[in-house]
C-alpha cells in the first residue's frame, strides 16, 4: 500500500521600496525588496513549510530561527536544499507542488513560468508536477497596498519505493 500525504504551507513578509525581490528563487523586480532575516523568498518559504508539514518535522521557523546569524540573508533555495534532503531521509519523495503567490505589485504572471521551471529544477520532479498561481487582493489590505506579499503552497509526498 502506498503512503501518501499531503502538506500545506504559508508565508507572508512586508515588502519596502528598493533593493532586489526573489519570488520562487527568481529574481522579479529592482524596485521592491522583503523585510526578512532571510532572502525572504515568500514562495520558498510556504513551500518549505508544507514538505515539512507533511512529511512530519518541525517548521522552517524552528529549523532556520531569525534568531541565528548563519540565516541572516541567506538564499532560501540553499535551506529548501536541506529541506528535500530532510523528506527524502525520511523516506518521501514529492508527488507534486501547488503555490499561489498574491501580489499587488509586481504582477508577477510574466515570471511565472520561470518559476516554475526553477522550483521544478530545485525539487528534481518535472515541470508538470509543478503549479504556480499569480494572485492580486483587488486593492484590499496590506498586500493591496503593496505593503506585502503572501503566498499558500499545498505538496503531496509519498512513501519512496525502495529498487
Amino acid at each position: 500500500m502506498l503512503k501518501i500525504r499531503a502538506g500545506t504551507g504559508y508565508d507572508i513578509h512586508r515588502l519596502e521600496r528598493g533593493g532586489d525581490l526573489v519570488i520562487g528563487g527568481i529574481h522579479v523586480s529592482n524596485e521592491l525588496h522583503f523585510v526578512a532575516h532571510s532572502d525572504g523568498d515568500v514562495l520558498l518559504h510556504a513551500l518549505m513549510d508544507a514538505l515539512l508539514g507533511a512529511s512530519g518535522q518541525a517548521d522552517i521557523g524552528e529549523l532556520f530561527p531569525d534568531t541565528d546569524p548563519r540565516y541572516r540573508n541567506i538564499s532560501s533555495s540553499l535551506l529548501l536544499k536541506n529541506v528535500l534532503e530532510r523528506v527524502h531521509e525520511n523516506g518521501f519523495e514529492i508527488t507534486n507542488i501547488d503555490c499561489t503567490v498574491v501580489a499587488q505589485e509586481p504582477s508577477l504572471q510574466p515570471f511565472k513560468p520561470a518559476i516554475r521551471e526553477n522550483l521544478a529544477r530545485l525539487l528534481k520532479i518535472p515541470a508538470d508536477a509543478v503549479g504556480v498561481k499569480a494572485k492580486t487582493r483587488e486593492g484590499l489590505g496590506a498586500v493591496g497596498r503593496v505593503e506585502a506579499i503572501e503566498c499558500y503552497c499545498i505538496c503531496m509526498i509519498r512513501a519512496r519505493t525502495q529498487p
